[in-house]
């Protein structure tokens, strides 16, 4: 499965493939504090009913294919983002989608 990396992600595996990555000074304390906040990640404990327009339904699923995903996953992952302050406005180009099309 290939993913796509943001700029971040990309800078960070080429820096770690160049060797130029050290560890962290408090690495124990870091490695518990992603040990966990995977864990909280992967904890799917609620289920939620969304009532959502028509178009967007569609473009939601639509967006989940293009991205290889159940369109469950990519709504909770937007969620997700969303909560935690990740989830930046970032106009993307996709020629032909419908995506791009704005009423």
């Amino acid at each position: 499965m290939k993913f796509r990396l943001d700029t971040e992600e990309q800078e960070i595996l080429d820096a770690f493939e160049r060797d130029e990555l050290e560890p962290a000074p408090n690495r124990a304390e870091e490695i518990e504090r992603a040990v966990v906040a995977a864990r909280n990640s992967l904890n799917k404990t609620r289920r939620v009913n969304l009532r959502l327009s028509e178009r967007d339904f569609y473009l939601a699923h639509i967006r989940a294919l293009e991205e290889g995903l159940p369109y469950q996953t990519l709504l909770a992952s937007v969620i997700h983002k969303y909560l935690t302050g990740r989830l930046v406005d970032a106009p993307t180009a996709r020629a032909g989608s419908p995506l791009d099309e704005r009423p």
